[in-house]
């Protein structure tokens, strides 16, 4: 039987300058990101959209999800596998497709960069990435393909 787990967000937006939406300039695409317990995150639209280039746009926070999500499948199977992860960096990439109809992402490439304690650990370092793609809960609820493209490297070598 499947265990569900439920998530509950508020987004509020805040960018009403006093006219609503009267106009499309008229209106800030700012809103903040809560839920019980972390922070709040200042959000707002893609800079292209009109949005504020200090806040987190949507495309972002898909991605940050995507390359968390896989992080922690990763890290979980490289302990459950005796690999010691000493460190981990992502720089995930996106490419998004806008249409007349809207937008949409047509792929993401992860970008791990993974040090191990030893060099004994590398090869199941690398390839327990395909593991960890296909745990990852966000990855498998989207409609375009996630890459990883990692590279591991080991502790004390240049």
């Amino acid at each position: 039987m499947a265990r569900q787990h439920r998530y509950i967000a508020e987004i509020n937006w805040t960018g009403n300058r006093g006219t609503g939406t009267s106009d499309y300039r008229s209106y800030s695409r700012d809103v903040e990101v809560s839920a019980e317990g972390p922070p709040t995150i200042p959000g707002s639209a893609d800079p292209v959209f009109r949005g504020d280039p200090a806040r987190w746009n949507p495309e972002q926070l898909l991605l940050a999800s995507l390359s968390q999500c896989h992080l922690l499948s990763y890290l979980h199977l490289c302990t459950a596998n005796g690999v010691v992860v000493t460190s981990y960096v992502d720089r995930p990439e996106g490419t998004m497709a806008v249409t007349a109809e809207g937008g949409h992402f047509t792929s993401v490439v992860l970008h791990p960069r993974i040090e191990v304690a030893e060099a004994g650990m590398a090869e199941k370092a690398l390839a327990l990435h395909a593991d960890a793609h296909r745990a990852c809960f966000i990855a498998n609820s989207v409609n375009f393909p996630v890459r990883n493209e990692p590279e591991v490297t080991v502790a004390g070598q240049a």
